[in-house]
């Protein structure tokens, strides 16, 4: 009935997983930390990269990454940054990055797409993930990015319809819980996944109450515009989740399906910025 075979169906039932064990299996891989924070004046901190960050750019570059700290609501103190890539952005990316990588190996892909879209871009790194305190868990998951939101809003003044809510992969899952709170100037869905049990048991027609990130049944209460990215050929999260999903999504704009690309390869096909560019210069504009 469900697309579950039998004994998986009565294990289901008779033994359910809690929501915190198929999200431990399916997302958490926190890398060993390839930042560190030097603290400075005023609360802020320089953010010094190690060798495994990979930083692309020259040293001067790293003064446009300014970083700081903010505690949620569940009292685990998260590692921030704000990339200035453009002093003429309108819009300022909250930026929720995939699993297996932290703020440090993201450094230069942020700097690349902020300075090639012309937008800023703040991104925060998980509990448990980075310089960040705590353990990765669902609801420390929500709790991240609501920290980050109010972050961004306070200290940095940005108003909710100059903030884009980018997500990637399990990234996605916090960005489409906070922009079914709030409206926002736009939302960016980059290989999204409906749920943690319609990952590890592809034929789930349904939400059980023991599901974990069920993105599925938040994704229709986003009121601002969606853009929707996924790779045809995605073997951790299936092409089938991104489309899912733009068909549940009321203001689903022209998504971007990249032929034959996968889970961690989108970015390197020319289509991706280019549908980026006309998303943020020209549709949120007109």
């Amino acid at each position: 009935m469900n697309g579950l075979s039998f004994s998986e169906l009565c294990c289901l039932l008779c033994c359910p997983p809690c929501p915190s064990r198929i999200a431990a299996k399916l997302a958490f891989l926190p890398p060993e930390p390839t930042y560190n924070f030097i603290a400075e004046v005023n609360g802020k901190y320089s953010v010094e990269l190690t060798a495994r960050a990979e930083w692309q750019f020259s040293d001067h570059d790293k003064e446009n990454v300014e970083g700081f700290y903010t505690r949620t609501q569940r009292g685990n103190k998260i590692a921030c940054v704000f990339v200035r890539c453009s002093s003429t952005a309108r819009f300022t990316i909250l930026f929720s990055h995939g699993n297996a990588v932290d703020l440090g190996q993201m450094s230069t892909f942020y700097l690349n797409l902020g300075s090639s879209i012309n937008c800023n871009v703040f991104a925060y790194d998980y509990s448990g993930y980075g310089q960040s305190a705590g353990k990765p868990s669902e609801k420390n998951l929500y709790a991240d990015i609501e920290a980050a939101w109010q972050a961004l809003r306070t200290r940095y003044g940005i108003s909710p319809e100059n903030i884009i809510l980018y997500g990637q992969s399990i990234g996605t899952v916090p960005t489409v819980d906070l922009a079914s709170r709030y409206e926002v100037g736009a939302v960016i869905l980059h290989s999204p996944l409906m749920s943690g049990m319609r990952v590890a048991f592809p034929n789930t027609k349904r939400t059980w109450f023991f599901d974990a990130f069920p993105s599925i049944d938040k994704v229709p209460k986003v009121t601002s515009p969606t853009l929707l990215i996924h790779g045809t050929e995605d073997e951790i999260i299936d092409f089938t989740h991104g489309r899912t999903i733009f068909e549940r999504c009321p203001k689903a704009v022209e998504p971007l399906w990249v032929e034959g690309a996968g889970h961690n390869d989108v970015e390197l096909y020319p289509a991706y910025l280019d549908r980026l560019k006309k998303f943020v210069n020209v549709e949120l504009v007109n």
